[in-house]
């Protein structure tokens, strides 16, 4: 399957995803630690859902991705909405001549498909260079405990009229990661037929404290680890763990 299907298929599949809270999650942390900024930087901005809801709540943002295919569904989202977000496609281990940020953020798991420890170190090194001095760095990643017991072994289905899938998920080579088999049958009007598309994905997670050594060694001071969209701290079965961190 190529990245263009999948970019195309993407917010039907995420359509459920919570990207309301996300954005009330950056905006009471700027309140909280005075941040009066409103240039923003949405790493991994996908398909562009985050970044046009960050837009509309007055941010000036600029969107950043991988993949060209979700820049250009973005892009059109953008424009459909009249709304200008420069969009630019790289690789968050390595960004350049982005400027500097108030706030810059990695969200709905994406930090988790980098595949090795030197690209996230590499990553809060490149977040780090393009934020203001007390910039804020935000980022939420999977919990080693929905790796383990929410994913790995685990199928997932979904079975409507337009777009099937079948989401087998196995453990992958390294600790606390995970391959996704995914498979979707997706229908074409023209003929009444579904087409078939593969699509492997890896994500791979890491304990807390070694989120907070990384941030540490790049420079970030600390300032609040949290779960599940609430300010309470994580628990042993908590999902999504988010960090908020200041360059200092």
């Amino acid at each position: 399957m190529s990245y263009e299907q999948f970019a195309y298929l993407y917010d039907e599949l995420m359509k459920d995803a919570p990207y309301d809270e996300w954005v009330s999650f950056v905006k009471e942390q700027l309140v909280n630690y005075n941040v009066t900024g409103v240039r923003l930087l949405d790493l991994a901005c996908g398909t562009g859902e985050l970044s046009i809801r960050f837009a509309n709540e007055g941010f000036q943002v600029t969107g950043v991705d991988l993949s060209s295919d979700m820049l250009a569904v973005a892009q059109a989202k953008a424009e459909t909405e009249g709304i200008h977000i420069p969009l630019f496609e790289q690789n968050m281990i390595d960004l350049e001549g982005q400027g500097q940020f108030d706030v810059i953020g990695i969200f709905c798991d994406s930090l988790n498909y980098l595949q090795t420890e030197e690209e996230v170190k590499k990553t809060f090194s490149s977040v780090f260079q393009h934020l203001t001095l007390d910039g804020l760095f935000m980022f939420d990643v999977h919990s080693t405990y929905k790796i383990s017991h929410g994913f790995i072994d685990q199928t997932f289905a979904v079975n409507d009229e337009s777009l099937s899938y079948i989401w087998n998920s196995f453990s992958g080579e390294k600790e606390y990661s995970v391959e996704h088999d995914l498979s979707f049958f997706v229908l074409d009007e023209m003929s009444g037929k579904y087409d078939r598309y593969d699509e492997i994905h890896y994500q791979r997670t890491y304990p807390i404290e070694q989120y907070s050594d990384w941030l540490n060694e790049a420079g970030f001071e600390l300032l609040k680890v949290c779960a599940d969209f609430e300010p309470k701290s994580p628990g042993s079965q908590s999902e999504r763990i988010f960090f908020v961190a200041r360059k200092k």
